[in-house]
């Protein structure tokens, strides 16, 4: 992915009864949601974001993950870590692809509970993997 920009975390606030992590990866989305953070826009190594804000790397590397899960950003070996899409664009992809399994469910006949399950199912197994 070719960087359109880099990036730096704002200070976390220690005192905070939000986790640092969770603190690190609302500041990733909130600037993908606002459009300040654009896709393609570089992240900075967990090891020099970690030293930056004062935090373990442990807690920034759990960050990424997290973020890379929810598929705001994609981590390209030595390369680094770049924001793969807006939120309104993962959204997007979200609202389809729910919206095309509720038609699949329809048609099989499932209600929206027995549909919920088989979404449940298939979250529980893939965590496994």
């Amino acid at each position: 992915m070719k960087s359109t920009g880099s990036f730096e975390f704002e200070g976390i606030n220690h005192q905070s009864s939000v986790p640092p992590f969770e603190q690190l990866k609302s500041q990733v989305i909130e600037r993908v949601r606002t459009g300040s953070l654009l896709s393609g826009t570089k992240l900075p190594t967990v090891r020099h974001a970690a030293s930056s804000v004062g935090l373990s790397v442990n807690t920034v590397a759990r960050a990424y993950k997290e973020l890379e899960e929810q598929r705001i950003i994609e981590t390209n070996g030595r390369l680094g870590s770049f924001v793969r899409a807006s939120v309104d664009e993962f959204a997007d992809r979200m609202r389809d692809a729910a919206e095309r399994y509720v038609e699949e469910a329809l048609a099989c006949g499932a209600d929206e509970k027995r549909a919920a399950l088989y979404v449940e199912a298939a979250f529980s197994a893939k965590l496994r993997e």
